[in-house]
C-alpha cells in the first residue's frame, strides 16, 4: 500500500507513526506533503517517510490519500490535487465540517471517505466515526477502516448528517475531560491539598473509574448508587449537581457543539 498525507499537523503526523507501527505501510511508500518549510525539516528528521512540499503528479500512484490540512486551507491545495487524482485514489478526510458533497465537487473525485477523529488518536487510543461516498467500493472501505483502527477504534455510520454529533460528543470530547479533570484539581486545592498530589489523585481516580466503567456489568448509573451511599459525602456532592442542573448544562453545551459542528458544515 502507497500513502500520501497532506498536512502533517499532530493529527498527520500520529497517523503516519500509527501506520508504519502496524506495518500498514512501508516507510518508503509514506509520503508526507508539508508546505511549511519548518515543520518539514523536522519531519526529515524523523526518518518516517518521504517528504514533499508541495502537491506533484507522484500522488496518483497512491492508494490512499489522507486530507489532513485545516479546513481554511483546503482552498488553496484543492486546486492542485484535483489535477493529479486518478480513479485509483482513496481520498480519506480528517477535516472538520467539509461534507462529503463538497469534497467530491472541489476535486471532481468520488472516492471519498470522511472520518471524524479525536485527539487521543496521537496515542493509539482514539474513537473515530466515518462514513463514505456512495462509489466507494467495499475494498476501498476495509483499507480505509484498517488505516482508521490503528490509531484507536472506529464506527462506521450510514448517515452523514451523524458526524455533526460525533464531532460535538467524541470530537470535541477530550477537551470536555480535561474541564472537568481541571476543575477538581483546583477544587482539591482549594481545600488544601498541594497542586501535585491533588493532580495526581484526579488523574488516577479518572484512570480507576474508566477501567472499572469499561469492565463492569453494572450501568454507569449503579455504579454511581454504589458510591453514593445515602446520606453519605458522594450523595452531598450530587445534590449539587442536581440543584445546579449540571446534567442539563453539560447536554447543552453538547448540543451547542452539535449546532456549530452543523453552522461549520454549511460554510463553503
Amino acid at each position: 500500500m502507497k500513502i500520501a498525507i497532506l498536512g502533517c499537523g499532530n493529527m498527520g503526523l500520529a497517523y503516519a507513526r500509527s501506520f508504519l507501527k502496524y506495518n500498514l505501510v512501508t516507510p518508503e511508500n509514506l509520503l508526507l506533503i508539508e508546505k511549511s518549510a519548518e515543520r518539514a525539516a523536522q519531519l526529515a528528521g524523523m526518518n518516517i517517510g518521504k517528504i514533499a512540499g508541495s502537491i506533484t503528479n507522484e500522488i496518483s500512484d497512491y492508494d490512499v490519500v489522507i486530507l489532513s490540512v485545516k479546513p481554511q486551507d483546503f482552498s488553496v491545495a484543492e486546486k492542485e490535487l484535483s489535477s493529479v487524482l486518478t480513479e485509483k485514489n482513496l481520498v480519506l478526510s480528517i477535516m472538520a465540517g467539509k461534507k462529503i458533497s463538497y469534497i467530491s465537487a472541489a476535486l471532481k473525485h468520488d472516492n471519498i471517505v470522511r472520518a471524524m477523529p479525536n485527539s487521543p488518536a496521537q496515542l493509539g487510543m482514539g474513537i473515530t466515526a466515518y462514513t463514505a461516498a456512495e462509489k466507494v467500493n467495499p475494498k476501498q472501505l476495509r483499507m480505509a477502516e484498517n488505516l482508521l483502527n490503528s490509531t484507536g477504534r472506529s464506527v462506521y455510520l450510514e448517515d452523514e448528517n451523524l458526524l455533526d454529533a460525533v464531532t460535538a460528543l467524541s470530537g470535541s470530547g477530550p477537551a470536555y475531560f480535561f474541564y472537568i479533570v481541571q476543575q477538581m484539581t483546583e477544587a482539591g486545592v482549594k481545600l488544601g491539598i498541594e497542586p501535585s498530589v491533588a493532580s495526581m489523585l484526579v488523574k488516577q481516580t479518572m484512570l480507576g473509574s474508566f477501567h472499572l466503567l469499561n469492565q463492569a456489568t453494572q450501568t454507569p448509573d449503579e455504579l454511581i448508587k454504589a458510591v453514593a451511599s445515602k446520606g453519605g459525602t458522594t450523595e452531598a456532592a450530587f445534590n449539587v449537581f442536581k440543584a445546579k442542573n449540571f446534567g442539563e448544562i453539560l447536554q447543552e453545551a453538547i448540543a451547542a457543539a452539535e449546532s456549530r459542528a452543523k453552522e461549520l458544515s454549511s460554510v463553503k
